[in-house]
């Protein structure tokens, strides 16, 4: 398990710049109690091991304009390595596709999409996901409201977790 590579220190940096990935590296080294130089080669060793893969600002979609959130159910004909690989990349080159998830059972893959409205969002449904090869199925779900947002992990879980099996 890659959280036993870690120690409490690094669980604490990746906690601070997870809720707050502005903060200065002199601020993160107080929050975090060491200093700044030991600090930054943690977070530039952490990045390099992959458990930092970006920052990014939150962004408010709908006063952006983008008031149409769906959540699109796909089932494929075919659910063959290269299948799913190349629905994956398809995927990956729909702008309004913003998450893909593979799933088990009976949907293949869930696809969180945006668009600044229903037509937008129905010309891509139309004209691109439903003529995708090896698109068996399409079902959808327009969001009316989000309860919680949180990216990230809950750190608080997975330090419980670690004290009792310590």
């Amino acid at each position: 398990m890659v959280t036993t590579r870690l120690d409490p220190i690094d669980r604490m940096i990746l906690s601070e710049l997870q809720a707050d990935g502005r903060m200065t590296n002199v601020e993160l080294a107080k929050r975090v109690g060491i200093s700044a130089p030991p600090c930054l080669r943690r977070v530039r060793a952490l990045e390099e091991a992959g458990l930092i893969r970006g920052y990014h600002a939150d962004v408010n979609d709908r006063e952006l304009g983008f008031e149409v959130q769906v959540f699109a159910m796909v089932g494929l004909e075919s659910q063959a390595e290269t299948e799913l690989s190349a629905f994956e990349e398809k995927c990956r080159g729909w702008p309004l596709v913003r998450e893909c998830h593979m799933l088990n059972g009976e949907v293949d893959f869930i696809l969180k999409c945006v668009a600044p409205d229903l037509s937008t969002f129905q010309s891509f449904l139309t004209g691109a996901l439903l003529t995708t090869p090896n698109v068996a199925s399409v079902k959808t779900s327009l969001v009316i409201r989000g309860a919680k947002d949180e990216p990230g992990v809950p750190f608080d879980v997975l330090e419980e977790r670690l004290a009792r099996n310590a």
